[in-house]
């Protein structure tokens, strides 16, 4: 059987070399943990102190923990944190990709959040990691403490991202520049070191893996209403994959509770969040 989520056993061993690199470069102490689930084992690197207040990170799609390096530092000061590579993803867990409509991955998550001894935890989650969040909040309240999302699936509606870039696709690599500026923008003269160090990574993943050609399943109006727990969704107005407008609108509608910080210029990714993120982390689930 040919897997599901690498295009080679040779890009793949590339990947896992490079994301290795990157993890024995953790800015702070780690811990590293495999735990068993329904889907098959599943890594999560684990750092900040024993006894604060925990979080569960959900990275996105294309991409694994080191996604997060970026926002580490930060967050370890005061928070637990549990960095989740997701299951038939670019990471160390399983790969495999069951379906994401219905329970199979809120059934896993509930492995994991087990697994690690935790009766709830705040999730924070980016592009299809914060439709994984909303869907485990929707399906387990209980063990959701707060949202913290950026560019998430799953609220405004999704765009047809392969149609609107085809063409790009017949121009080489200058098409190829252009498809990449649509999802994070232009490229700029000088990466900071943080994305520097897992730029190399990024690029092996977008040469090895096999995209997810799916429609994510979007949470009813009467799904996101029964969301009482504090959420904050950071959104891009030039997300090229996901409608931000939609996403804004049926918050203020259905989660009127919820912080919804819109940057009028921003694309899918979105560097420099760390800070706000904190702070609503710090002001929900500590004070």
């Amino acid at each position: 059987m040919s897997d599901p989520v690498f295009r080679s056993d040779a890009g793949a061993a590339e990947v896992m070399r490079e994301y290795r690199a990157v993890i024995d470069h953790w800015p702070v102490p780690r811990q590293e943990i495999e735990l068993p689930t329904s889907q098959g084992a599943t890594f999560v690197l684990v750092c900040g102190p024993e006894t604060a207040p925990p979080v569960v990170l959900l990275h996105g799609a294309q991409a694994n923990s080191a996604a997060w390096l970026p926002d580490i530092a930060l967050w370890s000061s005061r928070f637990r944190l549990y960095a989740v590579d997701m299951i038939g993803e670019a990471g160390l867990s399983a790969r495999v990709r069951p379906p994401l409509i219905g329970d199979a991955y809120a059934t896993w998550l509930d492995d994991v959040v087990t697994g690690l001894g935790l009766a709830d935890a705040a999730l924070v989650g980016a592009s299809l990691g914060g439709w994984l969040a909303l869907d485990y909040a929707m399906r387990r309240p209980s063990r959701a403490s707060a949202l913290a999302l950026i560019c998430p699936a799953g609220i405004g509606k999704q765009k047809n991202f392969l149609v609107a870039v085809a063409p790009y696709l017949l121009l080489g690599a200058w098409g190829k520049r252009k498809i990449l500026e649509k999802v994070f923008g232009p490229a700029p003269k000088h990466l900071p070191a943080d994305l520097e160090a897992i730029s190399p990574l990024m690029e092996s993943i977008g040469r090895a893996i096999k995209p997810r050609a799916i429609k994510i399943p979007q949470l009813s109006n009467a799904a996101l209403e029964a969301l009482a727990m504090p959420l904050l969704a950071i959104v891009g107005g030039r997300d090229a994959l996901i409608d931000s407008y939609d996403t804004r609108l049926r918050l203020e509608w259905h989660v009127p509770h919820a912080e919804v910080c819109f940057i009028e210029e921003g694309y899918h990714f979105l560097p420099d969040q760390s800070q706000r993120v904190f702070d609503f982390l710090v002001r929900r689930i500590t004070e």
